[in-house]
């Protein structure tokens, strides 16, 4: 064969390779996730030419208090809350309704990056006579003992028929749905539906492989960290408990929610009247429709949080057809606001609240901040347990949450409103009140066009 015959070959063979994968299936990736804000939009941006296929992207938060919320809120087509532990938050990415019924469930963790055109791969196994099915593994790391760890992985995993989560578990909506989904553990999770798995059918087991992270074995030791999993692993199929296993290891469960209304303070999106400061950057009507789209965001996170009812107190009233499509269509409760500065509305909203529900702590929040997620409504919950007030200030000086378990009209009095002089003039109310009260870390408000485009940033996986 000549030289010129063998390159013509080689590069038909390359060509073969990157020639397009038909898809026929519909797929939905599922990502579990907590506090992945420092690489999540990494992680979702690598997905996007899925999306454009026509791959749906669901991303379950465990309670997040980092900017994973609002990452994933601009990255992929849904953005759910469930309780911590993958297990559970998994199985609600399943349950979720989507826009279209898919027909395949890609278990896929934040760390981990699949192959190009998986979605043909998987449709292509699947349709090859395989209901599941899993990928090789590579670790994003040159040392050569990590290289080493993925090829046993992979190894174990095609002689098993048991694969773990960083291999991509991918699988039909029919099949996932008659075993069960995963059981409810705080590890092994992946483990035990491999096993329920593999007695239906033995797995496709593509060569092809996804890249996931490194990090656990780089910052806890390599060794040690194989080990232990050996370890967990080897207990574990000796007949441990998992839930044992997992307190034995450090595995905090997570705290009980604490029932709280929630109050949310919102403008009707008027051009030229609403986020009026936005305007130089995005003219009247784009920053009306960023008021709209602040005020629905803050609305699905509100409930998503699932910690009691929720009210919209609406300015100048209740009326505007925003309004009023939110109550029909959602049935959202709308109030109106009353007449008079900042102070009085806020007073209003709790004092309607706990004239109604003396013994149900409120939230009262704006519309303004763009990374508030579930997380931070549930922790602020929390805090009233111990604390007769809680605060989450605003980086600008003011504060994006205030909380209380019972009415504090004080810290409402005196105020400077809409200047850096809020939260420390917040404070010495409190303590003139002489009531208790906690803060939870800062987060910033989108009020001016710099704030505009650090949310932009944000979402375009840029901050």
């Amino acid at each position: 064969m000549s030289a010129a015959t063998g390159r013509s070959q080689a590069s038909s063979q390359r060509n073969a390779q990157h020639a397009e994968i038909p898809v026929s299936l519909r797929l939905r990736i599922i990502m579990p996730v907590l506090n992945e804000g420092k690489t999540l939009a990494r992680c979702l941006l690598a997905l996007q030419p899925l999306r454009a296929q026509g791959t749906e992207v669901v991303v379950v938060d465990g309670g997040s208090s980092d900017d994973t919320w609002a990452i994933a809120r601009a990255l992929a087509d849904q953005v759910l809350l469930a309780p911590r532990g993958r297990a559970a938050q998994m199985n609600a990415g399943a349950r979720c309704e989507g826009h279209l019924r898919a027909d395949v469930f890609v278990f896929l963790h934040a760390d981990t990056r699949l192959p190009a055109q998986a979605d043909g791969l998987i449709s292509a196994a699947l349709q090859s006579g395989a209901n599941w099915g899993r990928f090789d593994v590579r670790l994003d790391s040159d040392h050569t003992l990590l290289r080493l760890v993925a090829n046993m992985m992979n190894l174990r995993s095609r002689l098993t028929g048991i694969a773990t989560g960083d291999q991509a578990l991918f699988m039909r909506r029919d099949l996932f749905e008659r075993v069960g989904g995963f059981a409810n553990l705080p590890l092994m999770e992946d483990i035990e539906l491999c096993s329920r798995l593999k007695k239906t059918s033995a797995p496709a087991c593509l060569r092809q492989r996804v890249t996931t992270s490194a990090r656990r074995w780089l910052q806890h030791g390599i060794w040690r960290t194989i080990l232990l999993m050996w370890r967990l692993r080897l207990a574990y199929f000796l007949g441990a408990s998992a839930h044992n296993l997992a307190r034995r290891y450090g595995y905090a469960p997570e705290p009980a929610l604490v029932p709280a209304a929630i109050a949310i303070m919102a403008k009707a999106p008027m051009p030229g009247l609403s986020k009026t400061r936005l305007m130089p950057a995005l003219g009247p009507r784009g920053a009306a429709r960023a008021q709209r789209r602040f005020t629905l965001n803050t609305l699905h996170l509100a409930r998503q949080a699932a910690l009691g009812a929720v009210t919209l107190h609406c300015a100048p009233d209740a009326q505007h057809r925003f309004f009023r499509a939110l109550r029909r269509v959602l049935g959202v409760a709308c109030e109106a606001q009353p007449d008079g500065d900042l102070g009085v509305r806020m007073l209003g909203a709790c004092a309607r609240h706990f004239a109604r529900d003396p013994g149900q702590p409120l939230l009262l929040v704006g519309t303004d901040c763009a990374v508030l997620a579930p997380g931070h409504l549930q922790q602020a919950a929390l805090a009233l347990e111990q604390n007769n007030v809680v605060l989450i200030p605003a980086q600008d000086g003011g504060y994006v949450l205030i909380g209380m378990r019972s009415l504090v009209p004080e810290v409402f009095e005196d105020i400077a409103w809409s200047t850096a002089e809020v939260l420390a003039q917040t404070r010495i109310q409190l303590q003139r009140a002489a009531v208790s009260w906690q803060e939870l870390p800062a987060l910033w408000d989108v009020d001016e066009p710099t704030d505009w485009q650090r949310l932009q940033k944000l979402e375009l996986g840029h901050e």
